[in-house]
């Protein structure tokens, strides 16, 4: 008998407060749009249809919980990136499950590791210099899939590969040393199955690219900025290494539930020209 008031008594705590704030059917769909993609408020009122201002309010009460965060922009000061913490959301979302039983606990997918085999898929990062935030991102997508995804990055207004994109790659295991900025005029007319933005300011003219590509933005402060010396703004480096990591795992479990591309017609025909009989025109 305790033990059945226990568990009664139990159920009277209600929901954990993760369910009770992303169960409300307005965050749901705002914690959605953001697990796609950073946005602006004006671009979430107009993708949910709702006003500014209940938009704001909830997203206020997204930020108190610590599932998004939000940085001023820097292509318009006047305006501001939200961006969803994912790995929060799947620490709370397993511990919400536990809360009910201790069997519910869910359990992330690992961490893709170097050597996973993801579906084939090409991805293009671009920034302003193509000196850190988008080589960082080409860098490690390529070391976690073992060039199984093709990656490639470019800038706007490309300069040199920051010696500290370098250096803090080194502890990830990854050599930079030779790596070189480009124009994202070397892409131009090129098929991506997405494509990247990771400034603010590269996202407002980013160029068309055939195929329909998804288009996603991570909206990223230059670690460059921060401190007046190499040495000094090492640390900002690393905060941004890490936090490009981390997206770019999520990235790649994204990728890896995408439909396979279909094969091409010769990939295709081989096994039937493998076998005895000879195909319509073709003589043996």
């Amino acid at each position: 008998m305790a033990r059945v008031e226990s568990v009664h008594r139990r159920g009277e705590l209600g929901p954990p407060d993760f369910l009770q704030l992303a169960g409300h059917p307005l965050r749901w769909r705002l914690l959605s749009e953001l697990a796609r993609s950073d946005r602006r408020v004006r671009e979430l009122t107009s993708l949910l249809g709702q006003r500014q201002s209940l938009i704001s309010y909830h997203l206020g009460r997204l930020r108190r919980s610590r599932l998004v965060s939000v940085r001023r922009s820097s292509a318009d000061g006047r305006d501001a990136y939200y961006s969803i913490d994912l790995a929060r959301c799947g620490e709370l979302l397993s511990a919400a499950g536990a809360a009910l039983h201790p069997g519910l606990r869910l359990s992330a997918p690992p961490p893709a590791s170097p050597g996973e085999q993801p579906a084939r898929a090409r991805v293009l990062f671009l920034c302003t210099g193509n000196g850190t935030r988008s080589q960082l991102a080409e860098a490690l997508t390529r070391h976690l899939t073992a060039g199984t995804v093709e990656a490639a990055s470019a800038g706007s207004h490309p300069r040199h590969v920051h010696p500290n994109a370098i250096r803090v790659l080194r502890e990830h295991g990854i050599d930079l040393t030779g790596a070189r900025s480009k124009h994202l005029s070397t892409f131009t007319g090129q098929h991506f199955d997405y494509v990247i933005t990771l400034c603010d300011k590269v996202r407002e003219i980013c160029p068309g690219f055939p195929g329909h590509p998804q288009l996603i933005h991570w909206s990223i402060a230059d670690p460059a900025r921060e401190g007046g010396t190499d040495e000094d703004s090492y640390p900002a480096f690393q905060r941004a290494a890490a936090g490009i990591e981390t997206r770019v795992r999520f990235l790649l479990r994204l990728i890896a539930q995408a439909p396979a591309p279909p094969l091409p017609l010769d990939s295709r025909s081989a096994p039937a020209r493998a076998g005895g009989r000879a195909q319509p025109g073709e003589v043996r």
